[in-house]
C-alpha cells in the first residue's frame, strides 16, 4: 500500500472516530427519561450538544414574538427592549438559565420563574400570548437544530424538550398548554398566520435587537448593513412581512443558511463533542453583572413591586402594579387560596 493510501485510510478512520466519539452523549441522553426528568434533556441539548444552534434558536424565538403586535407594543412600552436592550437580554437568559441549569422544580430554578411570573404580573397579557411565546420556545430549536447542526434531534429528544417547556409553562401558570411537539407546532404555525401584523412600536423593538446582535463576535467585525442582510436571509416571509424588513435575495439566503449547514457538518467532521456543559451566565454575550448578580434582582420592577421581603405575599390581586402574587408559582397560588 502506498504512503499516500495509508495516509488518507488513517485520514478517514480519525474522522470515523470523532464522528463516532460525536455520538456518545446522543447515546447518553436515550437513556434519560424525557418524561420524568425533562430537565435532564433540556439541559444536554442546551449545554453539550448544541450551545451555540439552541441559544441562537431561542434567540429567534423571542425575536419572533415581537411580530404579534400585543407582544410587541407592550416590549416597547416597557422601553426596555429599546432603551436597555443588553441589560433586558441578560436578564432574559439568566431568569430563563437558572431553571434549565438547576431544573425546574429547584430552588434555583424556581426562583428563576418566580421573578419572571412578577415581571408579567404587572401587565395585563392574554394567556394565548403567553401559550405563543412558550410555542416559540418548543418549535424554534427542534427547527434550527434540524436545519443547520451537526446532526438531527431524536424524537426522544423532542419529546425532552417539549415536555420540559411543558412544566416551565405550567409553573407559570398557564392554561390549555398543548401536550404534544405537533399540537405545539400547529398553536404556533395557526397563531403566527392569525396574529402576525405590523406595528411600528414592534418594529422598533426588533431593530433595537437586531442591533444588539451586531455587537456579539463574529457578527461585530462585519458591517452592521451585513449582519442585518444576514439576519434577513434567515427569516421566513411571514416574518419579514411583519416588519416590513426586505426580502432577501436567493443567492444571499443559500450563502447564509449553507454557511450555517457547513459549520453544522465541520464540527461533525472535525471537531471534538463538549465535555463540559455551557451555560448561558457563562458565554461573553452576558455584560450587564461582572460582578454578579441575584436572580430575585433580575429584570424590570413595578411600583410596589416585588413586596418587602417581610411581607408575606398575598393571594389576591395587589393594587400596587402586581396582580399575580409575589414570589410566588402558579401552583403555589392554587394551593395558597385552597387552603
Amino acid at each position: 500500500m502506498s504512503t499516500a493510501s495509508t495516509l488518507a485510510t488513517r485520514a478517514k478512520h480519525a474522522v470515523q472516530n470523532r464522528v463516532a466519539k460525536r455520538y456518545h452523549l446522543r447515546g447518553e441522553i436515550d437513556h434519560m427519561d424525557a418524561v420524568a426528568d425533562p430537565s435532564a434533556v433540556a439541559r444536554a441539548l442546551a449545554t453539550r450538544e448544541f450551545p451555540w444552534g439552541i441559544t441562537q434558536a431561542l434567540s429567534f424565538a423571542l425575536f419572533r414574538t415581537y411580530a404579534v403586535p400585543s407582544v410587541g407594543d407592550l416590549l416597547y412600552r416597557t422601553s426596555q427592549f429599546t432603551e436597555s436592550t443588553q441589560k433586558r437580554y441578560d436578564d432574559t437568559v439568566l431568569l430563563l438559565d437558572a431553571p434549565l441549569e438547576h431544573g425546574v422544580d429547584s430552588p434555583a430554578g424556581r426562583a428563576g420563574i418566580r421573578r419572571i411570573n412578577q415581571m408579567h404580573g404587572m401587565y395585563d397579557i392574554p394567556n394565548s400570548d403567553f401559550l405563543y411565546v412558550l410555542a416559540t420556545f418548543v418549535v424554534c430549536p427542534v427547527e434550527w437544530v434540524n436545519a443547520y447542526e451537526w446532526r438531527k434531534l431524536t424524537n426522544h429528544e423532542i419529546l425532552g424538550l417539549t415536555n420540559y417547556y411543558r412544566r416551565l409553562g405550567q409553573l407559570m401558570g398557564l392554561k390549555d398548554i398543548p401536550e404534544t411537539y405537533d399540537e405545539f407546532k400547529q398553536f404556533y404555525e395557526d397563531y403566527e398566520t392569525a396574529n402576525f401584523a405590523f406595528s411600528p412600536d414592534a418594529l422598533a423593538v426588533a431593530d433595537s435587537t437586531l442591533d444588539l446582535l451586531g455587537t456579539f463576535m463574529p457578527y461585530k467585525l462585519l458591517p452592521r448593513p451585513v449582519v442585518r442582510r444576514m439576519s434577513f436571509a434567515l427569516m421566513d416571509d411571514r416574518l419579514l412581512n411583519a416588519f416590513r424588513y426586505p426580502k432577501p435575495t436567493a443567492v444571499e439566503r443559500i450563502l447564509v443558511r449553507g454557511g450555517l449547514k457547513a459549520r453544522g457538518l465541520a464540527i461533525r467532521l472535525f471537531f471534538p463533542p463538549r465535555t463540559e456543559p455551557l451555560f448561558g451566565r457563562q458565554t461573553k454575550q452576558i455584560r450587564s453583572y461582572p460582578n454578579g448578580f441575584r436572580l430575585d434582582e433580575l429584570g424590570t420592577f413595578g411600583p410596589g413591586c416585588p413586596a418587602p421581603k417581610s411581607e408575606k405575599p398575598s393571594t389576591a390581586p395587589q393594587s400596587t402594579g402586581c396582580p399575580v402574587p409575589h414570589d410566588l408559582l402558579a401552583e403555589e397560588v392554587q394551593q395558597a387560596a385552597g387552603s
